[in-house]
């Protein structure tokens, strides 16, 4: 009789957590739909199905653009992460060397800060590089908050692969270079799709970076772009226009969860049990 009643409240609690955490979405759909006045009576079921609000978002002049930008600066913000996380994986978590416990923990110490702290900092190093409205200068300045976290994840899935496979590896003549390409790159695969996931979202959300050190619309991704929606006054703020472009750039983040779905929950899993 217990079996039935706790699966009946897990099933409960976890009916309550999909709704808590989906509900967002779901208004802003129904929103998005709405047009005129409509958009300020509150309904919790669709009303009406007029994409007015989508069509007039898209064919903005700046709109795609600012998606190409936030592609673009994700994109390259994961391929760096990445790329420098598992050279640095390997180092922190196969090579053993003087101050290597303490390093990885001041790796750690730069993403404790808050982004307004680095930003006055951060923003005397994109002027000086000649970065300032630039994609290259957010790339830059995301790192901070992704590479951390990259390196920290891949060094964890790093101790944790067999030692014989690396030993077996460099008595076949194999250099620290393959080691990383060819023997841990692809028992990797998990812990690279789930840290790439993070850091794609983590750069695609980003607001306060993409605001200071962009300028232009060329420039500038979709989170500025969304706040920059804006009308005459308060009750002319194009409500209907910021729920169909927040729905819009929400739909890469879900295709790219339901694509790497197995992989994140393998990488976001592994290691939690040891036989």
């Amino acid at each position: 009789m217990r079996r039935p009643l706790a699966l009946a409240g897990l099933v409960a609690a976890c009916a309550v957590l999909v709704v808590y955490l989906l509900f967002p979405l779901y208004y802003a759909v129904i929103t998005s739909l709405k047009e005129g006045s409509d958009l300020f009576r509150p309904d919790y079921w669709p009303t009406s199905f007029d994409p007015v609000n989508y069509l007039r978002v898209w064919h903005q002049q700046s709109f795609p653009r600012t998606i190409a930008n936030s592609l673009a600066v994700a994109g390259g913000v994961v391929v760096l992460s990445l790329g420098l996380g598992v050279g640095a994986a390997y180092a922190f978590g196969r090579v053993r060397f003087r101050g290597r416990r303490p390093l990885l923990f001041a790796i750690l110490t730069v993403s404790m800060f808050p982004q307004v702290a680095v930003l006055s900092g951060l923003f005397e190093v994109i002027g000086a590089l000649g970065l300032y409205d630039n994609l290259g200068g957010l790339i830059l300045s995301y790192m901070i908050f992704t590479l951390p976290f990259t390196v920290w994840v891949l060094t964890a899935f790093m101790r944790d692969l067999p030692v014989e496979i690396e030993e077996a590896a460099i008595l076949d003549g194999a250099n620290p270079l393959v080691l990383v390409t060819r023997i841990f790159l692809p028992l990797l695969g998990p812990a690279l799709a789930a840290t790439a996931l993070l850091a794609f979202i983590a750069a695609w959300n980003e607001f306060l970076f993409a605001l200071s050190f962009t300028l232009s619309d060329d420039q500038r991704t979709v989170p500025v772009a969304i706040a920059l929606i804006t009308g005459g006054s308060q009750h002319e703020l194009p409500w209907g226009n910021v729920m169909a472009a927040s729905v819009i750039v929400t739909l890469p983040l879900i295709a790219l969860v339901l694509v790497l779905q197995r992989r994140l929950v393998a990488g976001l899993t592994a290691g939690a049990v040891k036989g």
